[in-house]
């Protein structure tokens, strides 16, 4: 393993700080929750006894990917109807995302609650949905999707620990805390797999040179998994693109759906992450992509989580009996980490990757057209 110092160009940095503090501030999230838990419950407890309730999780970018990764997990447990549908597909399509009508909870997550589809899409599902409930779950009590909802009787707002508002470009501490968050609200008797997330998560903190090492010649980097691990996969590639300003292209794809085609982005320059699950018969095909990639040999593959005693293993012991869900709020570390890493030794300054303004860290020139055809702010 290796045990060099970190590089110093990144502790300076706010990402940088973000990241570490993600243990700390999901012990934090955990106890807030704990604390609003009779308040929560009894909002909750008759939306979910509606007939017919269709839980929908929603948020865009990041937060959009909150939602995919805990949609896996609360559909397995609850055995009920939980959607993931981002902001921006109820904003542009809301009749193809909501036309059925019926009852919605609506589960919005925000870092900052400040992009223009936030609370647009609120105000599109309350006009296609009479009896519609919102949960909010943002870092920013100030922002504009917490005040919206503030007084709204069919409304709870959950706010996250404030350190998790991060000032970093990326989302990092916020996306963790928001998807612990919504796993625990559903799931209130999971929430002892707490510490086992703090002392994952640990692990890879602690080998944070090790995991930066990996940025020496890479140009292009896949991340890879199944079920709630395609959304960490999807976070994992966007956490790259960003912080690197897209100098490192990355991309997103799940074991099997790599075969058919995407493979053929593979050359000796990238870096191919697999992210093992935690389900037996889910990690049969971690295993095949794993052993076909690298007999291959001409491209570094790495796994997280997995069950695999290669070199470039990253296991995950402390939450190997946890959902995927759980899981992924520790395995994301990794990409943080490594797109970090990736970002100083190209020369970019990661808590502003985009200095001419051409991305930036809340969505700007987003302008909001009422569904029945008249635009009406921005």
């Amino acid at each position: 393993m290796t045990t060099s110092t970190p590089d110093t160009r990144t502790s300076g940095t706010a990402t940088h700080r973000e990241i570490r503090q993600q243990p700390a501030s999901w012990q934090r999230t955990a106890a807030d929750l704990a604390e609003r838990r009779a308040d929560l419950d009894a909002f909750l407890r008759p939306v979910l006894a509606t007939e017919g309730l269709r839980i929908v999780l929603t948020g865009a970018g990041t937060s959009a990917f909150v939602g995919d990764i805990a949609a896996e997990t609360l559909r397995r447990h609850l055995r009920r109807r939980v959607d993931p549908v981002a902001t921006t597909d109820l904003v542009a399509d809301p009749t193809g995302a909501l036309g059925e009508g019926g009852p919605v909870l609506l589960v919005s997550f925000a870092r900052s609650g400040n992009s223009p589809e936030s609370v647009a899409a609120t105000r599109v599902v309350d006009d296609f949905s009479s009896s519609a409930a919102h949960l909010v779950i943002t870092c920013d009590a100030e922002g504009d999707l917490a005040v919206e909802h503030a007084a709204n009787p069919r409304s709870f707002v959950l706010t996250m620990p404030p350190e998790t508002n991060d000032t970093g470009f990326a989302m990092t501490s916020s996306f963790s805390s928001m998807l612990l968050a919504a796993l625990l609200t559903f799931l209130p008797q999971q929430a002892d797999a707490v510490p086992a997330l703090v002392a994952a998560v640990e692990t890879l903190l602690d080998q944070e040179a090790r995991i930066a090492s990996l940025a020496e010649g890479t140009e292009r980097v896949v991340y890879l998994g199944s079920g709630a691990l395609s959304g960490l996969a999807q976070e994992s590639a966007l956490k790259m693109l960003e912080l690197t300003a897209g100098q490192v292209v990355a991309f997103h794809d799940s074991p099997l759906g790599f075969r058919h085609g995407p493979k053929a982005l593979v050359d000796p320059s990238t870096l191919v992450v697999v992210y093992g699950s935690a389900n037996a018969y889910t990690a049969h095909y971690d295993a095949d992509i794993l052993r076909e990639l690298r007999e291959n040999g001409t491209v570094r593959v790495v796994s997280v989580g997995g069950q695999d005693a290669d070199e470039l293993a990253f296991p995950l012991d402390a939450v190997a009996d946890l959902d995927d869900g759980f899981r992924a709020v520790a395995a994301i570390a990794f990409a943080q980490q490594l797109a970090l890493a990736t970002s100083v030794r190209l020369g970019c300054t990661p808590d502003n990757p985009f200095p001419g303004g051409t991305v930036n860290r809340v969505v700007q020139g987003v302008t909001i057209h009422d569904h029945r055809g008249e635009a009406v702010g921005r």
